[in-house]
């Protein structure tokens, strides 16, 4: 991590800071260009949209998946508060974003955290296989 690193990291804590005094929780992110640029900037709006995904890295993730090539967006690096949580991180790696750096991790954020949060969804499968493989061979994403 270098001087420019620290500085937008110090941008998402303004971002996530203004998350919290809105209402929401307190995440904020930027999207930095290759050539050092900020490109967008948000903050978690989950609490005053009534909308569980309005994270600040997925919403920079959708926009860098439809504003920027796919050249620029490898060039880019995210700046977050916190670690990108699994819905944020599967939606980073399919945007082509080059890079993340985020202060807290998730664990330590769960150190934080007054209540130990939602419980996992369990989940089953797979099952079908060939019936789910007929449907999706030959798909490239």
């Amino acid at each position: 991590m270098d001087g420019g690193d620290e500085r937008f990291l110090r941008r998402a804590f303004e971002l996530a800071v203004e998350a919290r005094a809105g209402g929401n929780g307190p995440f904020g992110s930027l999207l930095v260009g290759p050539g050092g640029d900020v490109l967008a900037e948000d903050r978690n709006t989950t609490a005053v949209d009534a909308d569980i995904s309005a994270h600040p890295e997925l919403k920079l993730a959708v926009w860098a998946a439809r504003e920027l090539d796919a050249a620029t967006a490898a060039g880019t690096t995210m700046y977050t508060s916190c670690e990108p949580c699994g819905m944020c991180a599967g939606a980073l790696t399919r945007s082509g974003i080059g890079r993340v750096v985020y202060a807290l991790s998730a664990g330590q954020l769960r150190e934080l955290q007054p209540s130990p949060g939602a419980a996992a969804v369990p989940a089953e499968g797979p099952y079908l296989y060939e019936e789910a493989r007929r449907v999706v061979e030959g798909y490239v994403s």
